[in-house]
């Protein structure tokens, strides 16, 4: 699990293709001490394992469903990536809970300079809108941001000069593909809200358990 606060950038110095997956290496300043075989890195937004360390290069094997999902399928020697390291148990949480499951890719379709910030516009497979809100944290190529404005497939975020200088958003265009993962929690409140949730008993043991939804919520209280 990861938080969306990046870590550090790294170069992407090899990738091998390997049947349908992949193998990738990078190159990178940011501190390994900490990290062995094993462990989970996040690599612009897509959690894989690190499978080798070598001093500043680790390689990490991508599957095939993840070079599917990520613009880690077109990425190429020399490409710059953004990395963040998994959340230990007493880490601040000082983005949001991403989990490095991308959903997709999304498209930037504006980019506008404002007040010494910059304003990103994304255009998002429409399946996923429901899931993004205004004020509400999404993650695009790993790091966790703001939602200022959402339109249909559309929303808007707002870029302070650290985080550019921080992650590779420094240098993304309009037309450039970027990695989005949208906010797990809304899923799971989608599910349960909507009774998809798979049956189990009561306390009992006597029969289902009643599912959420408004008609229960209010019933107990939790909505007036």
């Amino acid at each position: 699990m990861f938080t969306g606060i990046i870590a550090g950038t790294g170069v992407v110095r090899r990738i091998t293709k390997k049947g349908q997956d992949a193998i990738l290496e990078v190159e990178t300043a940011l501190s390994l001490d900490d990290v062995k075989n094993g462990d989970s890195i996040s690599v612009s937004g897509a959690c894989l394992t690190i499978t080798s360390l070598l001093g500043r290069i680790f390689t990490v094997d991508v599957s095939a469903e993840t070079l599917s999902k990520t613009t880690l399928r077109t990425t190429g020697p020399g490409e710059r990536v953004n990395l963040e390291k998994a959340l230990r148990a007493n880490d601040f949480l000082g983005g949001h809970i991403v989990l490095g499951h991308v959903d997709g890719t999304g498209k930037i379709i504006e980019r506008t300079p404002r007040f010494g910030s910059v304003v990103f516009g994304f255009e998002i497979n429409p399946a996923w809108s429901r899931y993004v809100v205004v004020k509400g944290s999404i993650t695009v190529d790993g790091v966790s941001l703001t939602v200022n404005d959402c339109k249909n497939d559309r929303f808007y975020v707002n870029i302070i000069p650290y985080t550019a200088s921080q992650t590779t958003l420094s240098f993304k265009k309009a037309g450039d593909e970027v990695n989005i993962e949208t906010d797990i929690i809304a899923r799971y409140v989608e599910k349960l809200l909507l009774g998809s949730a798979i049956e189990g008993t009561n306390k009992a043991g006597s029969g289902p358990q009643e599912k959420i939804s408004i008609e229960m919520l209010t019933r107990y209280g939790f909505i007036k």
